[in-house]
């Protein structure tokens, strides 16, 4: 299951909040151990202008992807 939530500041930490309805669907209450996977979301708008522009090969599209990534 997958969901998207915002990462924000607590304390000197950082904190996600479980919106209640997985709660409900997955039987969570306070102290469970959860497993959490993350994915940074990324923005491939300006790339696929470039794209449109003019040819280039996966790998050159993945080295753009990748750059973009680091910033």
């Amino acid at each position: 299951m997958a969901i998207e939530v915002k990462l924000k500041k607590w304390g000197n930490s950082m904190a996600i909040i479980v919106p209640s309805a997985i709660i409900e669907k997955k039987g969570l209450k306070e102290n469970d151990t959860i497993l959490i996977e993350v994915f940074k979301e990324a923005n491939f708008s300006k790339i696929a202008g470039l794209i449109k522009k003019r040819k280039m090969s996966g790998q050159e599209f993945k080295d753009l992807v990748r750059k973009g990534w680091k910033s």
